[in-house]
This record gives C-alpha cells, structure tokens and sequence, in this order.
C-alpha cells in the first residue's frame, strides 16, 4: 500500500513537471516572436491566447516604469488626485472669489463683505454675491444687517437673504444667533456642501466667499469642489498675523488656485484731531511679504473708526460713506482684483 501511494506521488510529479515545461516553451516562443514583431503581430500569433494578454500585459507595465513613462513626481500626484472630489462648477455662478486670511481677528470679514459692495459698485451692471463660509464663526449676517430664515425654491433649494443689492447666505441663517456650532467635521463638510450646492443663487458675474481663518477642512472642501477663481489674502502689518498669511497663501499654490493679491488692512491709524499717523501694527509688512510671494499688495485698508462703527451697526463704509477715504480704499482693491482675474491666462 505504501508503495503504491509513493508511486502515485511520482507521476502526479512527473505530470506537474512536464506541464511546467510545456508552458515555459509556450513563453519562450511568445517571448521570441515579441523580439522580432511588434505589439500588433503579437495579438494574431496562433494558440497564444492563454499567455498573450498576461504577458503584454506585463510588457506594458514593465515600460510605464522605465525612464520613458512618467516621473515619480508626476506618479505621486496622478495617485494622490485619485481620491479628490471633481469639481463642478455652481450653477449661474461665473466666478468665484475667495477672501482668506491665515488667522482671525484682522478683519477678513469686513474685508469680504466691502470688497463684495466694491465689487458692485464699481460696475452697476455686475451681480455679485455673498457666501460666508465661516460656519463657527458666522459675520454676515450682522455685517449685512440680514437676519432671518432663507425661504425654498420649487426645487427645494434656499434662497438667499438680500441687501444693498447683494444676496448673502451664511450659517447664521440657519442657527440661533447666540448658538454654539458645536459640530466635528464630517458635519462641517455636509454643512458646506449644502451651503455650495443647495442655494439658488440665480446668474452671479462674482461670488465673493468669506472663508474661516486657517487652513483646514473648510478650506479644502471649498477648494476641491468648486473652481475657484482667485483667492484674495487679508492681513495686518503685524509679523505673527503675516507668517499666517504666507502660509494662507501657500495653501492656495498648494490647490492650485492663483493669489490675486494681498489686502493690508489696518496698515496705519490717522489720529482724528491732530491727523498724526500712526503705524499701531507696524509698516509695510504685508508689502514685503507680497514681494517674497510674487504678488501684489492690492489696497491699504486703514484702521478708522468709522470703519468699525458702520461694520458694528450693519451698514458697511462702502454703502454709508461712500466718498470717504476708507470707502474709496476698498473699491480700490475691488478694482485691482477685476483687473487681476482679467490678466490670468484662459
């Protein structure tokens, strides 16, 4: 009995190795005929369908990784695209501009919303909108002096609340005033998406989104789900709120979206009864910082009082002091920022 097993074993051997054998000439052949024919004779070589497609297979894949095929640079980014989101468009929207700034407190905000009025007013035939995208942070709503809930479409999209002639929409319009957004990030992300994707905006020519300090999930959602045309940096002179700033403005290289400027706000203090100036935060840092950046320093937005008292009663300067230097400050920058989406290429 014994015997018998051990003689089994030997021919299931004998067997296995000639099988072995009788594929391995299979490949030698297929190999051959791959030296002296091109990929196409390859596919008409008679009772190789079995090998032919692993080994061409193997053939191609073995080129894509030679000197010939793509960098490891270019390798790394085709891996890392593969789990982005595609970006689409907002309906209506034409485009979309993003005010950042690397931290809070140096008036973003008030940046946003006057820059948005600049933009409208510089040119009566354009439409410019509002989106706060601040969703801990909500200002809007108290800037714009807008309160309430959006009513729904037909298609159950929300309408924006409008005023001075420009429709905004903001968390705060859908949270209690005094109510804590006490949410981690998978919320925040739906809460952004609904706030890109669930708002009928009508046809905007600009929509100006004012987007929370730093540099985190808000600022890649946003980024990574819409084309964004150009984004605009606030920052003070200060030298901590400007190393926030560069790296602001390195995020947005980072995505590929252009850095159309830098706003200087609070860039020097005029003293009311003796016009004495003063430079509280420093001088010129945003400057410096621009040049070291290749771009442009867009407007110098002083620090007035007449600045904080209309932002604080919402009726932005733009709209309440339209001649007044600050005022004119920011259309100024609305101006720089036309003229700069004008000279990007395509």
């Amino acid at each position: 009995m014994y015997l018998l097993r051990s003689l089994g074993a030997f021919w299931c051997f004998i067997a296995a190795f000639k099988m072995a054998l009788r594929f391995s000439s299979r490949l030698l052949h297929v190999h051959r005929h791959f030296v002296s024919c091109n990929t196409a004779h390859l596919l008409s070589v008679p009772g190789e369908k079995s090998v032919l497609p692993v080994f061409i297979n193997y053939c191609v894949r073995f080129k894509a990784s030679g000197s010939e095929g793509p960098t490891l640079q270019e390798r790394q980014r085709q891996h890392m695209a593969r789990g982005l989101p595609r970006q689409r468009p907002i309906p209506g929207v034409k485009q979309v501009i993003v005010v950042a700034s690397g931290k809070g407190g140096v008036g973003k905000s008030t940046t946003a919303v006057n820059l948005a009025l600049g933009l409208a007013a510089n040119d009566l035939e354009k439409s410019v909108g509002l989106l706060d995208a601040d969703v801990y942070g909500p200002s809007i709503p108290k800037l714009m002096n807008l309160r309430g809930n959006p009513e729904l479409t037909d298609k159950n999209l929300m309408r924006p609340l409008v005023n001075f002639g420009i429709p905004c929409m903001s968390m705060g319009f859908l949270v209690e005033d005094t109510a804590p957004v006490v949410w981690r990030g998978l919320m925040v992300m739906s809460a952004i998406e609904k706030l890109l994707r669930q708002v009928d905006w009508g046809t905007l020519d600009y929509l100006v989104v004012d987007m929370p300090p730093g540099t985190g999930d808000v600022q890649l959602s946003v980024t990574q789900n819409i084309p964004i045309a150009g984004a605009v940096v606030v920052s003070t002179p200060q030298d901590l709120a400007l190393l926030d700033a560069r790296r602001g403005a390195e995020m947005f290289r980072k995505v590929n979206v252009p850095v159309l400027g830098l706003i200087q706000n609070m860039s020097v203090f005029q003293c009311p009864k003796c016009q004495h100036q003063s430079h509280i935060f420093g001088a010129d840092g945003a400057r410096e910082l621009a040049e070291s950046l290749g771009v442009e320093v867009l407007a110098d937005i002083p620090l007035h009082i007449n600045i904080r008292e209309t932002s604080d009663s919402g009726r932005p300067v733009v709209v309440s002091s339209p001649e007044s230097p600050e005022a004119r400050a920011y259309r100024r920058a609305a101006e720089e920022v036309v003229r700069r989406l004008a000279s990007l290429p395509g």
